[in-house]
């Protein structure tokens, strides 16, 4: 249960099909911390409302007509980094999610488990955290499993210190490095070296993949 707010979230929603905006208006107008302020048609649309006003969440379809999701939350990210961004997606497979938060997104909804899950997302997203639907989390989990047994490989998470898988949930947790190096007790230049030494065990290059990587350990859901 969350605390109530002393100021709204101000939402913004972008769909070019005006029947799943108006759904997804009424789910999140029931929340009293939220505020719809904008909604887009297409990507193009999204951006500008943000030109002229803030808004801390975008809830973003990712195939529109103009500028599609994805290429709107790159620009989106750009040019408001405290804007938090959940793509609205049909496809389940990593590629996809993966090229969400490459774009700089935080949450990825599969369509059919908005209304369950959007609220929830919101809040997350809000607070820099990430956020998936259950079922992406379950594929991903399962898709990793896999590859691990066709593979026959050692599971790189079992090379981790225990002070590197701390740092993992923190920093897919949307923590920034002076805020784990304050929460570790460690300077930001150790939590550099160890997050080095995590990205190199593990042989990831960014942090939207350490957050899928997290996902599919169970680390974060």
């Amino acid at each position: 249960m969350h605390q109530p707010r002393t100021n709204k979230l101000r939402l913004v929603l972008a769909d070019d099909h005006t029947m799943m905006r108006s759904g997804l208006r009424l789910l999140l107008e029931r929340e009293p911390d939220f505020s719809v302020v904008g909604e887009a048609s297409d990507g193009r649309q999204a951006i500008e409302i943000l030109e002229t006003q803030s808004v801390d969440v975008v809830v973003m379809d990712v195939a529109m007509p103009n500028l599609n999701g994805i290429e709107a939350a790159r620009r989106i990210t750009d040019a408001h980094p405290n804007t938090a961004i959940i793509i609205l997606s049909m496809h389940s497979d990593e590629s996809y999610v993966l090229r969400a938060l490459n774009a700089g997104a935080r949450g990825y909804l599969l369509k059919d488990s908005a209304e369950s899950d959007l609220i929830a997302a919101v809040y997350a997203v809000s607070e820099g955290k990430a956020f998936f639907s259950p079922v992406i989390s379950k594929l991903l989990v399962d898709d990793y499993v896999r590859q691990l047994r066709q593979r026959g490989v050692e599971d790189s998470y079992e090379l981790l210190t225990p002070r590197e898988r701390e740092l993992l949930q923190l920093l897919a947790e949307g923590k920034t490095t002076k805020e784990v190096a304050t929460l570790l007790n460690l300077s930001p230049y150790t939590v550099d070296t160890h997050r080095a030494n995590l990205m190199r065990k593990v042989n990831l290059n960014s942090l939207p993949e350490l957050i899928l990587y997290a996902v599919r350990k169970g680390v974060i859901s």
